[in-house]
């Protein structure tokens, strides 16, 4: 039996849905039941019917899906799979942040520990970021964390006043302007699609044609008809992309955009979790209490 359909078979055989983030290596979203980022799969789990949760993606991801279905198994195949843009703000760093600005509403970007969402008023991921500030009264201070681009461009499309946590994911935040300039010279005519979070978002807006999140790169491949794409982002996401349509090239800004983390888990981690139940994500019940709040906010947003 090839390593694919034991996967399989351990899903139906456990009663497990498999959510794999987009940048997850090929094999692994092929095996999966949903492929997505972190506010599609988050609602996925939500949504299904099956008493395990097996996430494949980083930590936070896993205890999202926990703090949401606070009664059901949650799996992360590998507990090496970190983040290092959740890392860069922790509790007690924001307790702090608060302190010096009382009053004021404060968003936290999925990509934040379940502590750290415990502390918010909202969460969001880079598919509704606009639209939560959006729905913050005007007259609210904001502080905006942890990324400081995705943050940056929120603050541009939204003209709000925010307070961002200089922080960032130092695989987009390697991607700037001088490298969009190269990839257009060696692909004229090709439009640049680039995410949030990326260095060069917001520094060189007025070159890249769309910013997406990765669910809306996705939508964007299936709807594209040009010949050719280039793509500002993690390059998981490009096997996705070019299996929804492999009429189009879709070419990365840089090839060695690659997150170690969400490359920690192998197939062979997600067989042996479902094997041997490995390893259960657990949040403490104040602190799943707490953060749910903020991340119902960004479910229902």
């Amino acid at each position: 039996m090839s390593l694919e359909a034991e996967v399989r078979r351990l899903k139906d055989e456990r009663g497990a849905v498999l959510l794999a983030h987009n940048y997850q290596r090929p094999e692994v979203q092929d095996v999966a039941d949903f492929v997505g980022d972190s506010l599609y799969l988050s609602r996925k789990a939500m949504e299904s019917d099956r008493f395990v949760i097996v996430f494949a993606g980083v930590r936070f991801m896993a205890e999202t899906a926990k703090i949401l279905n606070p009664t059901r198994t949650v799996l992360l195949p590998n507990l090496a799979a970190g983040c290092a843009l959740a890392d860069s703000i922790t509790a007690p760093e924001l307790r702090a942040w608060k302190s010096e600005h009382p009053g004021a509403v404060v968003v936290a970007y999925i990509n934040t520990s379940a502590d750290v969402k415990a502390e918010a008023d909202y969460c969001c991921t880079s598919s509704n970021a606009i639209k939560v500030v959006e729905n913050v009264p005007a007259d609210r201070e904001i502080l905006f964390l942890p990324d400081m681009f995705l943050g940056d461009y929120v603050r541009r499309k939204t003209g709000r006043k925010m307070h961002l946590w200089v922080g960032d994911c130092p695989v987009h935040a390697k991607l700037r302007p001088e490298d969009l300039d190269r990839a257009r010279a060696e692909h004229p005519g090709a439009p640049v699609i680039a995410h949030p979070e990326c260095g060069c978002a917001t520094q060189a807006l007025p070159h890249v044609d769309r910013v997406l999140s990765t669910d809306g790169m996705v939508r964007y491949a299936e709807e594209t008809r040009a010949p050719e794409v280039l793509v500002a982002t993690e390059v998981g996401i490009l096997h996705r992309m070019r299996k929804l349509n492999p009429t189009t090239s879709f070419q990365p800004i840089d090839a060695g955009a690659i997150c170690p983390y969400m490359k920690e888990i192998r197939l062979e981690d997600v067989r042996d979790s479902l094997r041997l139940g490995r390893y259960e994500i657990e949040v403490p019940s104040d602190t799943a209490t707490r953060a749910r709040r903020s991340l119902e906010r960004m479910v229902a947003a």
